[in-house]
């Protein structure tokens, strides 16, 4: 082997090492957090009967993913990728200092938009609804400035005190209380206000990089020109990802609504281990973007990414079906039959983000805009059309339809910025996930579901051998290096 050649290798292990280690980082407070969030559906569905109540809070939930990005203004990506490139002082503060300065201003503007609708409206819960989209907006943002400034322990410390927080006051709210969905409301809003106001009064980042009476200049100008164009994109995102309880709601009722949001919990879990990987990978891409061997980091981390992807959808769902019937009430037991689609809609929609990190290491948002605005308009008309016939799983199929589609277009359009070089024998584990619907749907037995699961997991695993392996050569070889 060339002396080059040992060095670019050294390298590979270098930023696979960095990659496990920030993985391990989001992991921690996404999976604590997601436990606490899990552990909580059983308990609201044994809690609020009424199936139309949880689909009436889990509707506001869904407007509020509408609106955050526009409350926002996207900063929670601006911020994140303008201070990950800042190595000057004075700019991060310019940079903390215009984000401060917009969310004030969008948060006054909400209010005054909300006080006229109490006015010349009759919304339930408008009060509740307007205090659930303030939180989640600023910890959405400051969560991002914490990230940026590298402090991921603050950014970790925010996820999982906020979960700890909605745990306990759901308990007390909703079980001790019996506050129904009002309880709900107050245990998020409560827990991810005072969460962030923990972790910023010990880090204190956010107070120490505000000044506010300094300009932003340039800066606010290049960030807006970055986030903005993802405003539309976000509309689309929605439409794509969210819309589909509206749908629900409008088409099938607020009971059905509530029996498909359980469902949709439960498969976030995949959603919650896709953001961790998507949370690393984004850092780790961002510096690794001009690096000279990058087409084959990237390709390797690919292929990585869908031998994992098809292990946590195979166990998660098997896991779950064979333990369906303690963790929710009667009433919303219906809701295991959409499981397995959505976790693979979840898998799709991961494998499609993945080439998002092509605009954000370019910086070129705008393009962005095409495949979400197709993927938007497949999504909306595909509802329309199959929801009637289908019910809920026209829904489902829109859903993977959807995403389908935006996978397809990305992988040609990231042609522009890298190349992607796929193995043959990722094929395996594609199967092997698709043919899990059909004992998944046909076995009533646990002893077969659970022979399958492991087979299935034996098999990808034995496939993905060599990926394993080389993971364990980096941690081997930066132990290695410590201990010298």
């Amino acid at each position: 082997m060339s002396k080059a050649d040992n060095e670019t290798n050294i390298q590979a292990r270098s930023r696979s090492s960095k990659f496990l280690k920030d993985i391990g980082i989001y992991a921690i407070g996404n999976i604590g957090s997601k436990i606490i969030t899990f552990l909580m559906v059983p308990m609201y569905t044994y809690f609020i009967h009424d199936t139309s109540d949880f689909g009436y809070y889990d509707l506001c939930l869904t407007v509020c993913l509408l609106l955050i990005p526009f409350v926002t203004v996207q900063l929670r990506d601006g911020a994140f990728r303008f201070l990950l490139d800042c190595d000057d002082e004075e700019q991060r503060r310019r940079i903390v200092t215009f984000v401060s300065h917009t969310m004030v201003t969008t948060v006054a503007v909400s209010c005054v938009i909300a006080a006229i609708m109490a006015i010349f409206t009759n919304i339930g819960y408008l009060g509740y609804a307007l205090g659930l989209l303030i939180a989640m907006s600023l910890q959405e943002v400051y969560s991002q400035v914490f990230r940026g400034l590298g402090n991921n322990r603050a950014f970790v410390t925010v996820g999982i005190l906020s979960a700890l927080g909605i745990g306990l006051l759901s308990i007390l709210f909703v079980a001790g209380l019996h506050w129904g969905i009002k309880g709900i409301f107050l245990a998020n809003i409560l827990a991810r206000v005072l969460a962030l106001v923990v972790v910023e009064a010990r880090v204190r980042l956010i107070t120490r990089n505000t000044h506010w009476s300094l300009s932003a200049g340039q800066v606010g100008r290049d960030i807006l020109r970055y986030t903005l164009p993802l405003l539309p994109g976000s509309l689309c995102w929605w439409l794509t990802g969210s819309s589909d309880r509206l749908f629900i709601t409008h088409f099938l009722g607020l009971d059905v609504n509530g029996v498909y949001a359980v469902a949709i919990r439960f498969t976030g879990i995949i959603n919650t281990l896709a953001i961790i990987f998507y949370q690393a990978w984004q850092e780790t891409a961002i510096l690794q973007y001009n690096s000279p061997d990058r087409d084959r980091f990237f390709s390797k981390m690919f292929n990585s990414y869908i031998f994992l992807l098809a292990l946590i959808l195979v166990g998660y769902v098997f896991m779950l079906k064979i333990n369906y019937g303690w963790l929710v009430a009667d009433e919303y037991k219906e809701s295991l039959n959409y499981i397995y689609p959505l976790g693979l809609s979840a898998v799709i929609f991961a494998l499609a983000a993945f080439f998002d990190m092509g605009y954000q290491c370019a910086k070129d948002t705008p393009r962005t805009l095409p495949a979400i605005i197709l993927a938007a308009t497949v999504n909306v008309i595909l509802n329309f059309v199959l929801i009637k016939p289908l019910g809920v799983y026209g829904v489902i199929v829109t859903q993977l339809m959807t995403y389908l589609v935006l996978f397809i277009y990305r992988w040609h359009d990231m042609k522009r910025y890298f190349t992607l070089k796929t193995e043959k024998r990722v094929i395996i584990p594609i199967v092997v996930t698709l043919l899990s619907a059909l004992p998944f749907y046909m076995s009533q037995i646990i002893v077969v579901d659970i022979i399958y699961m492991v087979a299935a997991i034996a098999v990808t695993a034995w496939v993905c051998r060599q990926e394993l392996q080389e993971q364990i050569l980096a941690k081997i070889t930066k132990t290695a290096h410590r201990t010298k």
